[in-house]
C-alpha cells in the first residue's frame, strides 16, 4: 500500500466523480484532496506542494488547460494527469507537450487510474531528486573563487596539474590545492567524479 503522505490533488465538477476518484484513491492509502474547481485548487496549493494532480480537462470555468498554465506561471511543479473524454485527445497531447504526465481516456478502470497515478508520482519524486542534486551542484559551482573556476575549467578538460600550472603561471602545488577545493565544494570523491558532475550539470542546464 502507498504511504499515507503521499497526496493526490483531484479537481472535478462532477461530485459524484470527484466523490468516486477520492474513496479509490484514499483506499489505497493516499492522502486526497479534493475540488470542484481549478479557482478552489489554486487557492489552496504552492510551490512547495508535492504529490500530483489528478483533473478533468474539461471543467467549467478554469479550464484543465488553462489551470495548467496557471500552475505554471505561479511555479507550482505538481506533475498532472488528465481525465480526457474521446474528443479531447488532441488537446491532452498539446497539454502534454506542455508539461502534463500523463492521460487517461474515459471510461477507464479503477486499476488504470491507480497504475498511472503511481507511475506519476514515482516520475515525480526522480524528478524531485534530480533537481535537489542540481540546485546542490549550482550552490557547489556558486561558492567557486574565479581560480578554483579556472582549475576546475581546465580539469574537467583533461589537463594535468603542470599544464595547468604553466597556463595559469601558478605552481602545480598550487593547482592541487585549488583542485582540492573544487572537489570538496563539489562534494566529489574524485576527478572523474568531477567530470560527471559538471555534465550532468550542462546537461540539465541545457534541458530547463
Amino acid at each position: 500500500m502507498t504511504s499515507p503522505s503521499t497526496k493526490v490533488y483531484v479537481v472535478d465538477d462532477d461530485p459524484a466523480m470527484r466523490d468516486s476518484l477520492e474513496l479509490l484513491l484514499r483506499s489505497e492509502g493516499y492522502e486526497v484532496e479534493a475540488h470542484a474547481s481549478g479557482a478552489s485548487f489554486l487557492c489552496q496549493v504552492g510551490p512547495a506542494m508535492s504529490g500530483c494532480l489528478v483533473t478533468d480537462l474539461r471543467i467549467p470555468g478554469l479550464s484543465g488547460l488553462a489551470l495548467q498554465k496557471e500552475m505554471q506561471q505561479r511555479g507550482i511543479r505538481l506533475p498532472v494527469i488528465f481525465i480526457t473524454g474521446h474528443g479531447d485527445v488532441s488537446s491532452a497531447v498539446q497539454a502534454m507537450k506542455h508539461g502534463a504526465i500523463d492521460f487517461i481516456e474515459k471510461p477507464f478502470s479503477n486499476e488504470t487510474l491507480l497504475r498511472r497515478v503511481a507511475d506519476c508520482i514515482r516520475r515525480a519524486h526522480h524528478q524531485r531528486q534530480r533537481d535537489k542534486h542540481r540546485d546542490r551542484l549550482q550552490q557547489g559551482l556558486a561558492r567557486l573563487t574565479p581560480r578554483e573556476r579556472e582549475v576546475m575549467d581546465y580539469v574537467t578538460q583533461g589537463h594535468s596539474s603542470k599544464a595547468i600550472a604553466r597556463q595559469l603561471g601558478i605552481s602545480p602545488k598550487t593547482v592541487d590545492i585549488h583542485r582540492a577545493r573544487v572537489l570538496d565544494k563539489l562534494g566529489a570523491t574524485s576527478v572523474a567524479n568531477l567530470i560527471h558532475l559538471t555534465a550532468h550539470l550542462s546537461r540539465s542546464s541545457r534541458g530547463s
